[in-house]
């Protein structure tokens, strides 16, 4: 990995010839050198953690100034609820995965002699904007070098003594290796966002991974295609006959696992006649957790008589907000349809989730529901590429052409299609007399 302060045109210039030769190398020798970034991190773990305590410190400080917000600072820590050996455990499984390179996706004779494939191959220069996350670093260069594509990525100020310390490693380890030390490069000079993205010339696909102004930027300056969420905005459907306890125990963890994250509950959807049956129980348990409840006229009634319950009145706004935090909007509607319309109209096609005990509401949600992700009777923390069994991700996507959802290896490659022939021409081809007719013969994938 590149630790350059180049221009960002050189930076893109280097990344697209490395591209040329990572796309080349072998599986093996991709898989090597994500070996020898996970022994390298391995052994400088310390060292990374002592220079993400000091971006913590002054994240901390900035927050309590009110410079920063606080699942900024919570998505910054690296030794957070395992995060370190996650991120480690993450090369780990990329590496183990099946090579996407090269991958046959279809064979057609057209006819004899000349024969058509369809075959897997990396997109070429991806360019990833972050936020905090500097585990994001050893995420992407993990997945960029299975499948084969070069990166350019581009961190803020906040995260700066961390993804220094991780990507000297990680190019120490690179240098051992087959694969292009420019092939993974992270630009250290300031202010060069906008420059990055009028480099749609080299770079082939951005990835932004932060906060929703940050990825609201990246989607409107540029004319690279852009994959990834502008907002999490996940919501839970509680269904009249859903069981208590589970439906409890999914909605507490969908809000307080991780409330920074973008997988985490937003809006919490209630039946009518759900209100008195279920809710209750509910907001018992996510008050224990310290959750804020924004209720509409109806759910705030229903929980009147619930003791130690935070209840505060909903506001239109409130039900199109990605708190990021212990707050969550309830509202009541009085079918399945009003619920799927309610998310189709002020969600994000983030993730969505219908507890009920009702596999016909269920199907039906599902397929209605206009999102990235659709559940039953589970919670929208699964929403992840580690947990979908990718290894990693490089973020989460609502997009709706290309990749959807977290996206692993399967969403960094397209495909090119292969002739092979005998000298033949098209021009002796068509369905008149006197032509040549093609053969069109489905052939078994090798």
């Amino acid at each position: 990995m590149s630790l350059t302060n180049a221009s960002p045109v050189d930076a893109a210039k280097a990344a697209k010839s490395a591209s040329h030769v990572l796309a080349t190398l072998s599986a093996d020798a991709r898989n090597d050198a994500l070996t020898a970034i996970y022994a390298g991190l391995t052994a400088a773990r310390d060292d990374i953690l002592a220079a993400n305590a000091r971006d913590l410190e002054l994240a901390r400080q900035a927050a309590a100034d009110g410079k920063l917000s606080q699942s900024l600072v919570a998505r910054l820590d690296l030794g957070k609820k395992g995060k370190w050996e996650d991120m480690l455990k993450g090369i780990l499984d990329v590496r183990d995965l099946e090579d996407p390179v090269g991958r046959v996706t279809l064979r057609t004779r057209l006819d004899d002699g000349l024969e058509l494939e369809r075959v897997t191959c990396p997109i070429g220069v991806l360019l990833i904007i972050f936020e905090a996350r500097p585990e994001v670093i050893a995420n992407i260069a993990a997945l960029a070098i299975k499948s084969g594509n070069a990166a350019i990525l581009k961190g803020g100020k906040e995260s700066t003594e961390s993804f220094v310390a991780i990507s000297r490693v990680i190019s120490a380890a690179l240098d051992k290796t087959q694969v292009p030390n420019a092939a993974i490069q992270l630009v250290t000079t300031r202010d060069v966002i906008p420059e990055l993205l009028a480099l749609d010339q080299y770079i082939d696909l951005a990835i932004p991974r932060g906060s929703n102004d940050l990825v609201r930027y990246i989607k409107n300056n540029t004319r690279i295609p852009v994959l990834g969420h502008a907002d999490g905005l996940c919501a839970i459907y509680l269904e009249e006959s859903a069981d208590p306890s589970m439906a409890a125990d999914v909605i507490v963890d969908s809000k307080t696992n991780y409330p920074a994250a973008c997988n985490s509950l937003e809006t919490l959807l209630v039946q009518d006649t759900a209100l008195s049956t279920l809710l209750p129980t509910v907001a018992r348990a996510l008050a224990a957790k310290g959750v804020e409840l924004r209720c509409d006229a109806a759910s705030k009634a229903a929980l009147q008589d619930v003791s130690n319950l935070t209840l505060l009145d909903a506001t239109e706004a409130d039900f199109t907000t990605e708190f990021l935090s212990l707050t969550l909007a309830v509202k009541t509607v009085s079918s399945l349809p009003e619920a799927v319309t309610h998310i189709n109209t002020h969600g994000s096609h983030h993730t969505d989730c219908i507890l009920t005990s009702s596999k016909e509401q269920a199907e039906q949600f599902m397929a209605a529901v206009d999102s990235s992700g659709v559940y039953w009777n589970a919670s929208t923390r699964f929403a992840d590429g580690t947990r979908y069994g990718f290894g990693t991700e490089v973020g989460i996507s609502t997009n709706k052409i290309h990749s959807r959802g977290p996206v692993g290896l399967e969403g960094l490659m397209i495909y090119k299609y292969k002739l092979r022939g005998q000298g033949q021409v098209s021009a002796v081809y068509g369905e008149v007399e006197g032509k040549k007719r093609y053969l069109h013969q489905r052939l078994p994938l090798k």
